[in-house]
């Protein structure tokens, strides 16, 4: 639901709070940019995360090798640089889609789909969007909800000002959030026939995860997709989004409603999810969330791989 009680504390104005402030001016300064020199930025900010966070790019360089082995050595550097790059280009577009709001990225928006969603809507049953953790996620989300509106779920964040800084965001953009452990609020969401997104493609630990292939290696993979379409008796519609190749436009793609989703079987049902993220994925490698430990959870007395 939206947290209309976050409201601006004079505690934030702390000193523990400066830096982050600091960044919010910096980010909304460059917001205000072009939109080629707001890329300019992103991929400056890409470099310094590459070269700093090496704590994370070991993150990444295991993630890719895991996931990706046929690569050289070379080949696997380079799409670790490009993650980097990626993921501070999509740092700028959610600032500019929390700050701003979506509506000076429409001309260089592509939609795929919107009518599997607008139909599906229609049917008074409520629609699960089962979406991937890509950079572009909270500015093509934007976009989309702009045009349909739809609920989004969230993890709270420990800071309490970034906290205020993305709940406004999601509220500028989303008729309602929904923490992500609130599953009796996303039934009523989708039994009100509402549309909401869930992703599913992170490492939410054992509980209520099983091991099925991602990539060809044994992954924990949440069965609340499955389970949420099948109490609710809403459709489940793939949501992917990507910045073209030349950083100048997005693309939004809807899937058509899964069908005979969910088929009964768990291990089947979270298999066939992975698969439809995997191809998402094959189409631009660089822009997922590589940064996640996406093999965290691994099966008994198997090392993790960080």
């Amino acid at each position: 639901m939206k947290q209309t009680s976050q409201l601006f504390q004079l505690q934030f104005l702390h000193p523990k709070y400066w830096i982050l402030w600091i960044c919010y001016g910096g980010l909304l300064l460059i917001t205000l940019c072009p939109h080629w020199l707001q890329i300019k930025f992103g991929s400056c900010l890409g470099w310094i995360g590459y070269h700093l966070l090496s704590h994370r790019r070991h993150i990444v360089e295991i993630n890719l090798r895991l996931c990706f082995p046929s690569l050289s050595n070379l080949e696997q550097r380079l799409l670790v640089s490009r993650t980097f790059r990626s993921s501070g280009i999509g740092l700028i577009e959610t600032a500019s889609a929390w700050i701003h709001g979506p509506k000076k990225f429409q001309h260089r928006t592509n939609f795929t789909g919107l009518e599997h969603l607008e139909t599906a809507l229609s049917q008074g049953k409520g629609v699960l969007l089962v979406g991937m953790h890509f950079s572009t996620l909270d500015l093509c989300g934007a976009l989309l909800s702009s045009h349909i509106g739809f609920d989004v779920m969230y993890r709270r964040n420990k800071n309490k000002l970034l906290e205020l800084i993305m709940t406004r965001g999601r509220e500028r953009n989303h008729p309602a959030a929904i923490e992500r452990d609130d599953i009796r609020q996303v039934l009523k969401s989708l039994k009100r026939g509402h549309a909401v997104w869930y992703g599913p493609d992170q490492d939410y630990g054992a509980r209520q995860s099983i091991f099925v292939p991602f990539f060809g290696v044994n992954t924990a993979t949440i069965t609340a997709t499955a389970r949420l379409a099948r109490i609710s008796g809403s459709a489940v519609i793939l949501f992917s989004h990507y910045r073209t190749k030349d950083d100048a436009r997005y693309i939004i793609e809807l899937s058509k409603p899964l069908e005979n989703f969910p088929s009964g079987v768990d291990a089947d049902d979270a298999s066939l999810i992975n698969q439809y993220i995997e191809q998402a994925i094959n189409k631009a490698p660089d822009q997922y969330w590589w940064v996640h430990r996406r093999f965290k959870t691994r099966p008994l007395n198997e090392p993790r791989p960080y």
